[in-house]
């Protein structure tokens, strides 16, 4: 079943301006579900058009049958065409290119910045939303898993990122979150190693960080482990489970109501009595939908209060320069003012292949 939220748009930007209008395939999708590519959508008070062109057009008709959205051909149609009528029209600053500015400037209509107030109403997803999380969080688990196994001394990290992402597919992931990082040795050291040809070892430590999207939402998942054990590792199981309780205490204690930074503090506050704090270089989370990288921040700077049906990463890491790094990630909600994870499946205890 389509998941369109047109009407709830229009109700949060009416007081701006009279209509809306998107274009990038997010946004669209966010709007009603769907993102054909060089496609648009207009939601104003007489509902919501979606623009498309012959190669989505059939689809679409199908699609939104007996829904709120209108799917028109593009075709003959003209930005002031079907803009022009506006005085007042909403547009995603952020996601609007220059170019573009100038053409909807040329029309004539005001344009007021939807960024802030799409941004609030993404913060809280709904049930059908939660759904789609987990399950691309329970695609991203069951692939790991998989993995695991098939991990082999010689691949290189480009090999495994492949691998696991095939898996992710197969299983039914229809994209993922964003580029797989698989970091051998000491590249784990790096948050965001970029993925290469580096050939694993025995006794190396591997950290996958990884996701996949269903129905366009994301999961966000890291898990660190040692490919045999070489008997050098002993600052790194320390470390290790020091991240872990990290990551646990911040499921145990997060509440709603509780700003980004007080909950950001809850992971900090022990890697740095534990000596890790000065290793600890980034925030403890970040929201997660169809964007995996989104609001609300978990950051020590972050002063938003969070609340109910968010969905936010839990993921300490410490980074050694030169010698390891470990990041534990979760994909979590909050529910009844608790933290609730969407990764169940998954052992968080160190693993040695």
């Amino acid at each position: 079943m389509i998941q369109t939220n047109g009407k709830k748009i229009f109700a949060e930007l009416q007081a701006d301006a009279e209509a809306l209008y998107v274009n990038c395939g997010y946004l669209m999708r966010y709007a009603v579900g769907f993102a054909p590519e060089d496609g648009a959508v207009v939601i104003d008070k007489d509902g919501v058009t979606l623009y498309t062109d012959a190669r989505y057009i059939e689809a679409a008709e199908k699609l939104f049958q007996g829904t709120e959205v209108t799917p028109t051909l593009w075709k003959g149609k003209t930005k002031k065409d079907i803009l022009g009528g506006y005085k007042t029209l909403a547009i995603s600053f952020q996601e609007t290119s220059y170019a573009e500015f100038l053409q909807l400037n040329e029309i004539g209509v005001t344009l007021v910045d939807a960024d802030a107030r799409l941004a609030t109403l993404m913060e809280k997803k709904n049930d059908w939303e939660l759904s789609r999380i987990a399950k691309a969080c329970e695609i991203a688990e069951d692939a790991f898993n998989a993995l695991l196994p098939q991990i082999k001394e010689g691949m290189t990290e480009t090999e495994v990122a492949a691998l696991l992402e095939y898996t992710m597919r197969k299983m039914g992931a229809q994209g993922l979150s964003f580029e797989t990082i698989v970091a051998f040795g000491a590249h784990a050291a790096v948050p965001h190693h970029e993925t290469g040809d580096t050939k694993l070892r025995f006794g190396d430590e591997i950290l996958i960080d990884f996701g996949c999207k269903v129905d366009g939402y994301c999961s966000d998942i890291t898990r660190t482990f040692l490919f045999g054990d070489d008997g050098k590792h002993e600052d790194f199981k320390v470390a290790y489970q020091h991240v872990l309780r990290a990551h646990e205490l911040a499921q145990e204690k997060i509440m709603s109501g509780m700003t980004g930074k007080q909950a950001d503090a809850i992971a900090r506050d022990y890697l740095k009595e534990h000596g890790y704090g000065e290793l600890f270089t980034h925030s403890l989370g970040h929201g997660i939908g169809l964007n995996v990288h989104e609001k609300p921040a978990v950051s020590p700077k972050s002063d938003k209060v969070l609340e109910d049906a968010m969905v936010f990463s839990d993921e300490p890491g410490v980074y050694k320069a030169g010698e390891y790094g470990i990041r534990i990630e979760d994909t979590v909600t909050l529910k009844d003012g608790k933290v609730k994870s969407f990764m169940s499946k998954t052992d968080k205890n160190l693993i040695i292949l």
